[in-house]
């Protein structure tokens, strides 16, 4: 058995990840005990979503309500988040302006 600390319950050897994700479910207090003392220890830190990969880094623009209004309707009708409708249409666009350019 492995432990981290002495303070800590021990994690075991697992066989599988079946067999781990059970005893996980059946523990969760360990989680919780381990985060509780990572972050009195300040070892917690949160992640920015720019630092996962793939990930769009954040920016910020300004759009009159009235479009704004008009993009979620929009985006309702095709099952889309507005976010990801207005994410869809600006690379629309630029990649038909980089064609224009090109040509």
């Amino acid at each position: 058995m492995k432990a981290n600390s002495k303070s800590h319950q021990p994690i075991p050897k697992f066989a599988s990840e079946e067999e781990e994700a059970a005893w996980w479910d059946a523990h969760p207090e360990v989680l919780t005990e381990r985060f509780q003392t990572a972050r009195q220890q300040g070892q917690v830190r949160r992640l920015s979503q720019t630092n996962l990969p793939g990930a769009s880094e954040t920016v910020t623009i300004r759009i009159p309500p009235e479009e704004l209004t008009r993009a979620r309707t929009l985006a309702a009708k095709r099952g889309l988040r507005y976010q990801t409708y207005l994410k869809m249409l600006l690379h629309e666009a630029l990649d038909a302006e980089e064609k224009k350019l090109a040509s």
